[in-house]
């Protein structure tokens, strides 16, 4: 078998490479994913360590949550994979690339508009993935995430946020693609240099208006209203040197009733936001409304179940602690500085490759060279082996580093309540303590409960 396949035109070679690779890695993620569903499936009792934190009710139903998410993830995963090869069995890029071609030549403009076509290909592209993947995102939210108590979206909202994410993405997207392509164009032997730059410099004012234009296109930000947890985090803000301007509430429970929390901004201008889900005392989830009627919609049955969620004050300070030691001890800062080593080896070989007429051809793109085709294909499939070991070791990365946040809010005096709240976060998440071993070590970018509950003195090591 592999001596016809080296017998065969290098640009088929290439084809083959790459979607043998590709069912490569499903079939490893699918085994990995088979041996953490039997993990669910056999342990139906709470381990002798977890007994203390975790009760018996709370453990079910979790397994069964994360088992209803293991089948759907198997599920999607085969069709996805499965989508992606019968494209490129049957040409499905160049013939999308040739309709754009169509499209655009309607519109008076010829072949050399190429940036032109590159952007109709772009929409029509995503369009493609936005409809395909619609079917399965309604089933995620309203079958298993409103099964489970989590889903707090009428499908009007659901639709609505749709289309207002895919408008948005387009707005954003299309004006940097075209300017890329263009820099690519006439940056001359140096591109690549030129390309990174513009990349970096995008990624950076997407960061600093994130959160000021783009997110509250979705959901409401509100100031944490003055008192004693303002003035706390605020108090153990200015105890570490870290530069917080403002305090957010972000009204993330009209989603979805799991929580989160997280800082942005560059240099002397920080911003902490706090999802009300995580706030014990401001979650709307948490308030007691009118009493129930019997013709309550299964909806709103769902939503009570998740009365008296989130955390206390003290436990969300230690929540706080453990993300402003990612902060202190400059993991962000690594992370931009692994990323942008990473963004710049992937445009200097993608300098040595976009000449190569043979990786056009394997394609099916015999008769032309399209740059935005170039990008597609380099960085998605032949860098693919490479991204694979990339995202593994950035995985074992964010472990340590998740870690190290964890001891940092210890050395802050405040282990016991970082501990109370991963517990509360773990329930109201549903989140299922066990793993398996393998599954974790590839998937699992922060470390599970026991790991960190171990690390933080909570629990002792047997």
């Amino acid at each position: 078998m592999v001596e016809h396949i080296l017998d065969l035109p290098v640009e088929k070679q290439i084809f083959y490479a790459v979607l043998g690779f590709s069912w490569t890695v499903y079939l490893w993620e699918a085994y990995l994913s088979y041996r953490q569903r039997r993990t669910y499936r056999s342990t139906t009792q709470v381990p002798q360590e977890l007994l203390r934190i975790m009760d018996s009710e709370t453990f079910e139903k979790s397994r069964l949550y994360q088992l209803d998410k293991s089948n759907f993830s198997f599920w999607s995963g085969l069709y996805s994979e499965t989508e992606g090869t019968l494209i490129l069995l049957l040409g499905g890029i160049p013939f999308l690339w040739d309709t754009a071609g169509s499209l655009t030549s309607r519109m008076g403009l010829g072949s050399e508009y190429e940036i032109t076509q590159s952007l109709v290909f772009l929409t029509l592209a995503t369009l493609f993935s936005a409809f395909t993947g619609l079917p399965w995102s309604v089933y995620n939210t309203f079958v298993i995430e409103e099964k489970h108590g989590f889903n707090q979206q009428t499908l009007g909202f659901f639709l609505k946020d749709a289309v207002k994410k895919f408008i948005v993405t387009q707005c954003i997207l299309l004006p940097v693609t075209s300017l890329l392509l263009y820099i690519i164009k006439i940056g001359g032997d140096f591109f690549f240099i030129y390309a990174w730059l513009f990349t970096l410099a995008v990624s950076l004012v997407l960061v600093t208006i994130y959160a000021d234009y783009i997110a509250p296109l979705f959901d409401k930000f509100a100031p944490l209203p003055e008192g004693e947890l303002k003035t706390d985090i605020e108090a153990m803000a200015k105890s570490i040197s870290f530069p917080l301007t403002k305090v957010y509430v972000v009204e993330g429970s009209k989603r979805s009733s799991h929580s989160n929390a997280y800082f942005y901004g560059f240099f002397k201008n920080k911003r902490i936001v706090l999802f009300d889900t995580l706030l014990e005392d401001y979650s709307p989830l948490n308030q007691s409304g009118e009493p129930e009627k019997e013709e309550e919609s299964n909806e709103s049955k769902a939503k009570q179940k998740n009365k008296k969620q989130g955390c206390n004050n003290s436990e969300i300070l230690a929540v706080l602690g453990h993300e402003l030691g990612h902060w202190k001890l400059g993991h962000m800062v690594k992370n931009i500085g692994i990323s942008q080593m990473n963004s710049f080896l992937c445009f200097s070989l993608f300098a040595v490759l976009i000449g190569r007429k043979e990786l056009f051809v394997a394609f099916g793109f015999n008769d032309s060279q399209p740059t935005l085709i170039g990008l597609m294909i380099i960085f998605q499939f032949i860098f693919s082996p490479y991204n694979e070991v990339l995202s593994f070791c950035l995985t074992v990365l964010s472990r340590r580093f998740e870690f190290q946040a964890d001891a940092f809010a210890r050395g802050m005096g405040k282990a016991s309540e970082l501990c109370s709240a991963l517990i509360k976060l773990n329930k109201d998440n549903l989140g299922f303590p066990v793993a398996d071993w393998l599954f974790s070590m590839w998937h699992y970018s922060h470390p599970p409960l026991l790991e960190r509950l171990r690390a933080l003195g909570s629990i002792k090591q047997d």
